[in-house]
């Protein structure tokens, strides 16, 4: 493959990993919020049961839209997200190619590592902000609990973000935007606030990339017909969902601690952590093993369809058709 090809279809995968990246985010945003607030609580401060709890609790108290609390900044930073990762992914790949010929198993890991790497310049601070957002609703639900109403615990945390998303001391507070937030921790702790958790992130996403890509690509062959010709759309939607999922559930420990690591504002009695180390050791000791499971379920139903849809999308070939590369291939084998 050479390099001409590389660099002319960059763009293209560009679009395709935006688009899927909207698509799918659109349609997991509300589990993805519910994974953020199961991660989140803790023992002996549970508000939700399970995922269909939380759900129902979140529509009862925030109304349906505020099932997509922190869905526009997502929105915004998911299309470079996606892109980076998914093109990175094939750029790593291509490079790694001697000749046209099959990658290795460890080759294929070495590219989904670089793929991982690229992708948190944008994923560490769109997670930040969303996370922030997200949570909001469970900080504000455990300080309505009598039983653990302490405003002056909250408040100190974090006095702005407490005061703006309407968990402090004033009720009559507005929700704050994802660029507020930003604004602020720009003003307070320079470019370095936007990048809290970088290095959990890291830890997450770059064994995601490892075990999703080179997973996906064997999956995928499965099913050619034959080795010059592509699986057909369902298969490669399939291969995309159970890739995913695989990945999201072996990394999950890594995306608690970076969650717990990320949220700025805690609820009473909630601790803070010093670093990564201490996070796991401090959830460890109080909370057991199986927190690091926390959302695990969430994760798999969020990621599944996500990388489900972008490998369609890369199928379908949007992305060339709009730039007049080629014609929309048909759904079919």
């Amino acid at each position: 493959i050479s390099n001409g090809f590389i660099f002319s279809s960059l763009p293209a995968k560009l679009i395709n990993g935006g688009i899927a990246g909207i698509v799918g985010v659109t349609c997991v945003f509300p589990i993805d919020l519910v994974k953020t607030r199961l991660q989140n609580q803790r023992q002996g401060h549970q508000i939700y049961k399970n995922m269909l709890d939380c759900l129902v609790k979140t529509v009862r108290s925030e109304g349906y839209f505020g099932m997509y609390r922190g869905a526009a900044v997502n929105l915004t930073l998911v299309t470079p997200e996606k892109a980076i990762k998914l093109a990175a992914n094939d750029f790593f790949r291509q490079h790694l190619s001697k000749n046209g010929k099959g990658l290795t198993v460890f080759k294929e890991m070495l590219a989904g590592c670089g793929a991982g790497i690229c992708q948190v310049v944008i994923t560490t601070p769109m997670e930040m902000l969303k996370i922030q957002l997200q949570d909001a609703g469970r900080l504000a639900a455990q300080q309505r609990m009598p039983a653990m109403k302490s405003p002056t615990k909250l408040a100190a945390t974090n006095t702005v973000l407490s005061r703006s998303y309407n968990v402090g001391p004033s009720p009559a507070a507005r929700a704050v935007s994802a660029t507020q937030i930003a604004r602020d921790l720009l003003h307070t702790q320079g470019i370095q606030g936007l990048y809290k958790g970088l290095g959990a992130t890291l830890m997450r996403d770059v064994p995601f990339s490892m075990v999703y890509f080179p997973l996906f690509a064997h999956l995928n062959r499965l099913g050619q017909p034959s080795r010059d010709e592509s699986a057909p759309f369902y298969w490669a939607f399939l291969s995309g969902c159970l890739a995913g999922s695989t990945a999201a559930v072996a990394v999950n420990p890594c995306d608690v601690v970076k969650t717990r690591l990320q949220s700025l504002s805690k609820g009473a009695n909630e601790e803070s952590y010093n670093g990564v180390v201490d996070c796991v050791s401090k959830i460890m000791r109080k909370e057991g093993p199986f927190a690091f499971l926390k959302g695990a379920g969430c994760r798999a139903l969020v990621i599944a369809p996500l990388f489900g849809i972008a490998q369609v999308m890369y199928f379908i070939g949007i992305g060339e058709f709009i730039l007049d590369q080629s014609p929309f291939n048909y759904l079919s084998a």
